[in-house]
C-alpha cells in the first residue's frame, strides 16, 4: 500500500471503547493512521484521545466545541485529511461494531475502485446482537434507499467505507445536506453520480457492547425524505 491511509473516527462518549479500537487498528498495519474527531464528549473521550496522540504519532485528534452531528464530524475530518495529504481516507465507528480485521480487504479492494463500502447485506444478513426491530429497520431502509435513488448498493447506510482522495476532492462538501445516518447514503450517491467506481465487500457487523446508540427518530425522518431530495437533485442536474 504505497498510499497513506487515514481512518477518520468521530467520537461522542466513547471513552470505554476508544483504547480498544485504536489498539486493534494500529495492530493491523503500520502504515494506517487514525484521526479522532471528538465533539467535546462529556465523558472525557477527547482528553483521552489527546493523551493517546501524545504517546503515538499515528494517532491524531480534532477536538470540536460541541456535538454537531455525525455528518459534520466526518466532513471536518475529511477536510483535515485532504489538507494533510492522505491518499486513502476511511470512515469507521469507534464503538467496535466495525472490526479492524477487514482493513486488508478494504485496501485490496480499493486498488480497483474509488470507493469501497463494507456491506452487512452483500452475502446475506451479517449483523450480530441487534434486536429484530432494528435489523428490519436497517434492512428495509436500505432497500428503500436503493429503490428511490437507484444507488446499486445493498448497504447504503453503512459507515465502514474507504474513499480515494479524488472522490472527496470532487464532492462539494458545502452542498452536502445530510447530518445523520443518511449522510452515508448521500456521500455514496454523490460519488456514484459522478461516475466513480463504487464497490461493496462483505463484513460482519457487531452491535456495540459499551455505550448507547446515537440512533433516534429524527435521524430516521431525515433519511426518509433525504433520498427523495437526492433523486430530485440528480434528475434536475443540481446535485
Amino acid at each position: 500500500m504505497p498510499e497513506r491511509l487515514l481512518i477518520v473516527m468521530p467520537t461522542y462518549n466513547e471513552h470505554a471503547n476508544l483504547p480498544q479500537i485504536v489498539s486493534a487498528i494500529l495492530d493491523q498495519d503500520p502504515r494506517v493512521e487514525i484521526l479522532v474527531v471528538d465533539d467535546n464528549s462529556p465523558d472525557g473521550t477527547g482528553r483521552l484521545a489527546d493523551e493517546m496522540a501524545k504517546a503515538n504519532p499515528r494517532v491524531h485528534v480534532l477536538n470540536r466545541p460541541g456535538k454537531q452531528g455525525l455528518g459534520k464530524a466526518y466532513l471536518a475530518g475529511f477536510r483535515w485529511a485532504l489538507a494533510a495529504g492522505y491518499e486513502l481516507i476511511m470512515e469507521m465507528d469507534a464503538d467496535l461494531s466495525h472490526d479492524p480485521k477487514y482493513l486488508p480487504d478494504f485496501i485490496a479492494a480499493v486498488q480497483d475502485a474509488d470507493l469501497v463500502v463494507g456491506s452487512r447485506y452483500k452475502s446475506g444478513v451479517n449483523v450480530i446482537n441487534w434486536p429484530i426491530s432494528r435489523l428490519l429497520l436497517s434492512y428495509f431502509a436500505n432497500q428503500y434507499a436503493r429503490g428511490v435513488t437507484g444507488l446499486p448498493l445493498t448497504d447504503a447506510t453503512g459507515g465502514y467505507k474507504l474513499f480515494r482522495r479524488a472522490v472527496l476532492e470532487a464532492l462539494e462538501f458545502e452542498r452536502v445536506r445530510s447530518n445523520g445516518y443518511s449522510f452515508q447514503i448521500e456521500m455514496s450517491f454523490r460519488a456514484w453520480e459522478r461516475g466513480f467506481r463504487v464497490v461493496e465487500i462483505p463484513i460482519v457487523f457487531t452491535d456495540r457492547v459499551e455505550g448507547r446508540s446515537k440512533m433516534n427518530k429524527r435521524i430516521v425522518r431525515e433519511a426518509i425524505w433525504m433520498v427523495w431530495w437526492l433523486r430530485v437533485q440528480a434528475i434536475t442536474g443540481q446535485l
